[in-house]
């Protein structure tokens, strides 16, 4: 059969993407992804040790990096995002920005990482009080609580799981019931949903219809940066800061999705 007429595939566009050896979400970063856009996933080597300071600073040697970024580059990405929140933000901005500085060293196109990017969002937002959900301990909420701060962003309540394993495991009621406990009625600017492995694509728009306040997670503003950096814009619907209509509150409330549907709820 001649198929000659197909013309073969879309020409596609490609974000490199870094992840920790633990990283589960993979389909919810695709989520965000328009279709000419391709992700292109490599994750650090194993280490045996649970989520903690200690856990994102080895995820985030430059050597670490360097390898990932030369794997990547095989499949000429135009961007490559650093997706780790702890493991951008555990060196303070300091060293957020030396990790961008390893990776482009690397060979990488433009970089971001997931705490740079939340700093942009918040910049590109106007946000200067923050309300925190985080999984981790005590210590690495400090750790983000100490960089946020650092930012020039008052962080004016905080929720933690303290959790140090299969952080995408937790359903969404639960990041829906620590997001209230964080957002003090008139206390915030915006809500950020900490850690990449925490799943919250489909609780970003109820959470923002809730509280009134724009909702920012992980991977949301992982992919806004690098897709920005592409010159395209990431798909969100009723997602404050990707969705400027979505800014005038009260938004348009989405329908509730059933519990079965939602993504990344393992």
């Amino acid at each position: 059969m001649d198929v000659s007429f197909l013309g073969g595939p879309c020409p596609q566009r490609g974000v490199g993407v870094v992840a920790p050896f633990d990283f589960a979400l993979d389909r919810e970063l695709w989520r965000w992804v328009p279709d000419e856009v391709s992700l292109h996933l490599t994750r650090t080597p194993y280490v045996p040790v649970e989520v903690s300071l200690d856990l994102a600073r080895l995820v985030s040697e430059h050597e670490t990096l360097g390898d990932a970024v030369r794997a990547l580059t095989a499949v000429a990405p135009e961007v490559v995002a650093y997706a780790c929140t702890s493991g951008s933000f555990v060196g303070g901005i300091a060293g957020e920005r030396a990790m961008c500085a390893a990776m482009s060293l690397a060979g990488a196109p433009p970089s971001v990482t997931t705490s740079g990017a939340l700093l942009e969002a918040l910049a590109e937002l106007g946000v200067r009080r923050l309300a925190l959900v985080t999984p981790y301990t005590v210590s690495v909420t400090r750790a983000l609580e100490e960089y946020i701060a650092e930012g020039g962003v008052q962080v004016t309540g905080c929720a933690f799981m303290g959790l140090t394993r299969e952080i995408w495991r937790v359903p969404y009621r639960d990041v829906v019931g620590m997001a209230r406990q964080a957002v003090r009625p008139g206390a915030a600017d915006a809500l950020f949903i900490s850690c990449t492995n925490l799943p919250t694509y489909d609780v970003i728009p109820q959470l923002e219809a809730e509280l009134r306040i724009p909702v920012l997670s992980a991977n949301q503003v992982t992919m806004w940066a690098a897709l920005r950096k592409l010159g395209t814009r990431a798909v969100g619907p009723y997602q404050a800061l990707l969705d400027e209509s979505a800014r005038a509150w009260p938004p348009p409330v989405p329908p509730v999705l059933p519990e079965e549907t939602q993504e990344g709820w393992t």
